[in-house]
């Protein structure tokens, strides 16, 4: 499936802005400003200045919150979208509410203890954000994730992600069995045919490494696999064959 861009000047824009140039403008604006943000339950709070914010937007990290004071902005980073700026961009500090900074740590254990699963989700989100994809929440696709080949406004999301975790005997890391039922994956790539994505299964293997400290996401591994539903008309044995007919003939 190729990318579906929006407009017909979409992806000369994506080309001559590449979203590896934004991300890293965004970290070197954020340091420079020596960032902190907030925890706030289950997501992270950023007082971003304009200029911050604008490449927030553009980075597509985390979604603006609309306030009546327009001098103060924020930004609700989830919890991958800041353990990523904070421990793999090293660009944001998080701070408790006594003022001090979390260590990285401290930090680890707290959003383990929000989300019980989400090294293996932070492992997935990570993978595909350092391959310059955009990643924004899935949830209203019944997956993960959504993964953009660059900016939403310039393009659709190409990928529907769903992260599973290999090794686990005791399937208390939530995501055991996913996908093991027929009909879990038929109504799944049902649903991502129906808005022209690609199923594409992230499974997080740890390695025989724990989920101690953060340290231990470098022994994990990442298996891609994508799964499209199978069309009839579009493996029809006659059009095989006159395709097989065409690429003979131009090979003469």
């Amino acid at each position: 499936m190729s990318p579906r861009w929006k407009g017909k000047t979409a992806e000369a824009k994506a080309l001559a802005d590449p979203m590896s140039k934004i991300v890293s403008d965004l970290q070197s604006s954020l340091l420079q400003s020596d960032a902190h943000a907030s925890l706030s339950g289950s997501s992270v709070l950023l007082p971003v200045e304009p200029q911050h914010g604008e490449l927030l937007t553009r980075a597509c990290f985390g979604r603006p919150i609309i306030t009546a004071d327009k001098e103060n902005q924020w930004f609700q980073l989830s919890l991958e979208e800041a353990f990523y700026l904070s421990h793999h961009l090293q660009c944001l500090k998080i701070t408790h509410h006594q003022g001090t900074n979390f260590t990285t740590a401290e930090l680890w254990r707290y959003m383990k203890s929000k989300v019980s699963n989400f090294p293996q989700y932070y492992k997935a989100y990570s993978h595909l954000r350092t391959k310059n994809w955009v990643v924004r929440p899935g949830s209203q696709y019944g997956v993960d994730f959504v993964a953009y080949r660059h900016h939403p406004s310039l393009v659709h999301s190409e990928y529907a992600v769903l992260v599973l975790s290999e090794g686990e005997s005791g399937g208390d890391d939530g995501l055991e069995g996913r996908l093991m039922v027929w009909s879990d994956l038929y109504c799944t790539i049902r649903l991502c045919g129906s808005v022209a994505k690609t199923l594409l299964v992230l499974t997080v293997n740890k390695n025989g490494h724990g989920v101690v400290s953060p340290t231990a996401l470098d022994g994990y591994s990442v298996e891609e696999r994508s799964i499209r539903r199978w069309s009839a008309e579009q493996n029809r044995e006659d059009q095989m064959a006159a395709a097989a007919a065409a690429a003979a003939n131009g090979s003469k």
